[in-house]
């Protein structure tokens, strides 16, 4: 039965998806040092700090802003950049100083108006900025953005200027890791060219970071240029980086190859097998704060009434992540112990085999616990995710086969494409799920609360699956009002104990960021988000 398992995973890692690429081939740009020629795809929104929260997007934010903090790209800590200090003596109240000599590529100086000003228009419901609840803590926020009704307040009453290079921060809850959250792009500062004329700043945003934009032609490339005068620490190494659009990786992969690009940072799965051979030393594989999992829809009666939890964890047991991700994924993922990731590291939260036995693979305990629970509502379970990117078909299918192999059964689990992320997203967002769906999470920063409270506190944002329990709730308050790091930590792993106990998600697993680049470029590395380190790459 395994062997023939291994044989079907073995024909789907071969099977290549043609698409058409809107953006391939290409000389270099002429000029000093050149340019970077990175695969890209078009972002989502337009560039707006709080309006992206999409990967493409935020490759472009890190490098035209840089906020109070920026998450250092080897080891992930939050250091300061424009932030001098930022103070509190009860985990709620903050004042922050920022630096001088910091200004716009405008020539316009960054002060405490350029943060204040613009966590306001992030945070104000008539903005409609998709990374809005980032600014959920800071008092006030329940006045500007209601859950229904109209605003009763304009601004957030959490948020004072003092003077050109202070302001003060108010909490709604003690939250003591607040401040290594301002790494994040929402947090950035805006210039008043911002507020002034809104259209023609999002037809080429001015920023702050140590590119410009020079153009952008939708669909097949964005160029942006270095900036010279950057005041900042981390002044780019190359001429600029030419942004090139592409809908397949496969193209991208293919023109890698052929010397017409010069860093491809998504590696498609059907080449796994041949990029060492291909590249050398050129391949970067390396783990990135990724998990990939699978969330119940715990607003369906189906999967959420008395005895669920059993069968939910029996599923867990029956999927054989070790041998999906040697096969199909090639040792780029990680099989899953816990709901973080490893790049947080002991100190920072991740605790291997936290999850216990429900992530281990186990045929006849995962039988038995699915019989107890009261078996599959309807007799059969279906896994649902987008298709239009990534291998998500091809996992789901071995997913679905290491399940049925455990049922002994070849119609217990199937899977339902959906054909674009787009389409994929309204249906979550409709809460129309009624089986398991992949909710994967790249982190926004580097902290165990960004892997649990979006997703799994009651209401939060990307609580997709409408996962509800106080204990959880509980334990991440506790967790977020503790002034001690290592008291805060073991809060939330005991908040992880819950989902463990419950299991409204099954982790899958941790994927590794994968990069492959020409013999054009060099010093090139990704960060702990798997983005590639544009400024550090030099052009030979």
């Amino acid at each position: 039965m395994r062997g023939a398992t291994r044989a079907k995973w073995a024909v789907w890692v071969m099977v290549v998806v043609a698409l058409a690429a809107a953006g391939c081939g290409g000389g270099r740009s002429v000029g000093k040092g050149g340019a970077v020629r990175a695969s890209w795809g078009d972002p989502q929104n337009p560039l707006e700090p709080a309006n992206t929260n999409e990967v493409q997007g935020g490759k472009v934010l890190d490098m035209i802003f840089r906020g109070l903090k920026r998450y250092d790209p080897k080891t992930g800590e939050a250091v300061d950049v424009i932030a001098d200090r930022i103070e509190t003596e009860d985990q709620q109240h903050f004042t922050v100083t920022i630096k001088d000599g910091w200004s716009f590529s405008n020539g316009e100086k960054v002060t405490a108006h350029s943060f204040v000003d613009a966590w306001n228009y992030g945070a104000a419901i008539g903005n409609e900025q998709k990374n809005a609840s980032f600014f959920q803590y800071i008092d006030g926020y329940d006045k500007v953005h209601p859950d229904s009704g109209s605003p009763s307040a304009k601004t957030l009453s959490g948020l004072a200027v003092k003077d050109d290079r202070t302001f003060t921060v108010k909490l709604n809850q003690k939250f003591s890791t607040w401040p290594d959250t301002l790494g994040y792009a929402a947090f950035s500062p805006l210039p008043k060219a911002f507020f002034d004329d809104h259209d023609g700043w999002v037809k080429k945003p001015i920023g702050n970071g140590p590119y410009t934009v020079r153009s952008y032609d939708k669909g097949t490339v964005m160029r942006l240029a270095k900036w010279d005068a950057y005041p900042g620490p981390d002044k780019a190494r190359n001429n600029g980086v030419e942004l090139r659009v592409y809908t397949d990786n496969n193209t991208a992969y293919t023109d890698l190859q052929a010397g017409n690009l010069d860093l491809a940072d998504d590696i498609p799965a059907q080449q796994l097998r041949n990029v060492k051979a291909d590249l050398g030393d050129r391949y970067i594989n390396q783990p990135a704060g990724i998990v990939q999992t699978l969330a119940f829809p715990m607003y369906d009666k189906g999967w959420s009434k008395s005895g669920m939890a059993k069968v939910r964890k029996g599923l867990s047991m029956a999927i054989n992540r070790e041998q999906i991700t040697d096969e199909i994924f090639q040792k780029t993922r990680v099989p899953a112990t816990d709901w973080t990731s490893p790049v947080l590291r002991a100190e920072g939260g991740y605790k291997p085999g936290l999850c216990g036995s429900a992530c281990s693979y186990d045929p006849a305990r995962a039988k038995r616990l699915i019989a107890e629970g009261g078996g599959l509502p309807g007799g059969k379970v279906t896994v649902t995710s987008n298709v239009d990117t990534g291998s998500h078909r091809v996992w789901m299918d071995a997913v679905c086969n290491s399940i049925n192999n455990v049922l002994d059964s070849e119609k217990a689990c199937t899977v339902n494409p959906i054909g674009t992320f787009a389409d994929f997203r309204n249906k979550l967002g409709g809460h129309q799920m009624t089986g398991p769906f992949r909710a994967g999470w790249q982190m926004d920063y580097p902290l165990i609360q960004d892997f649990l409270q979006p997703l799994y506190y009651t209401d939060a944002s990307s609580n997709d699956g409408k996962f509800s329990d106080p204990e959880f709730d509980r334990l991440v308050d506790k967790a977020n009002g503790e002034s001690d790091k290592a008291k805060a930590v073991s809060d939330f792993q005991d908040a992880e104990k819950v989902l463990a106990d419950q299991m409204p998600v099954i982790p899958l697993w941790y994927q590794n960021g994968s990069a492959g680049y020409s013999e054009s470029i060099g010093n090139v590395a990704l960060n702990q988000f798997s983005v590639p380190v544009y400024n550090e790459i030099k052009v030979n």
